[in-house]
């Protein structure tokens, strides 16, 4: 039997505002009471959760760093149907707040991709690799 990942953490510096922005931006589901420093969002296939920084090294018993500036150390990718959904996705969230990085592009591997930033610069990739024209000549 091979390894199964069962969950995704990311260790963020404001729990509330992170919450906010994959809850009210992305539309991530969740039920959180504002309490604690733990949180799990709703989400199928593998849980998510977000856990506060500041309490790691005390969790961990020792002490841990984080990336400054764009965290070029992961991703988190959205799949979406089709390449024209990339586009959509990619106005919807920035014109909620979300900081563009890539704007929609063709892969030349044939796949449409964007990259939007999280509030603590986390690249979050919107892209398909679905059905679809090649849109806006790029």
């Amino acid at each position: 039997m091979g390894i199964r990942f069962d969950a995704i953490s990311l260790f963020v510096k404001d729990l509330g505002v992170m919450i906010s922005f994959y809850r009210d931006v992305l539309g991530v589901d969740i039920e959180w009471d504002g309490k604690g420093p733990h949180a799990e969002f709703k989400h199928e296939g593998i849980r998510f959760m977000m856990y506060e920084r500041g309490e790691l090294p005390g969790y961990l018993g020792t002490e841990v760093d984080f990336p400054k500036g764009i965290n070029g150390t992961f991703e988190l990718a959205i799949d979406l149907p089709n390449f024209e959904d990339v586009d959509l996705e990619f106005q919807r969230v920035v014109g909620l707040g979300a900081r563009p990085i890539v704007y929609p592009r063709n892969e030349p591997w044939g796949m449409r991709t964007s990259y939007i930033l999280d509030p603590e610069d986390n690249l979050i990739e919107i892209g398909s690799w679905g059905k679809g024209d090649y849109i806006r000549g790029n």
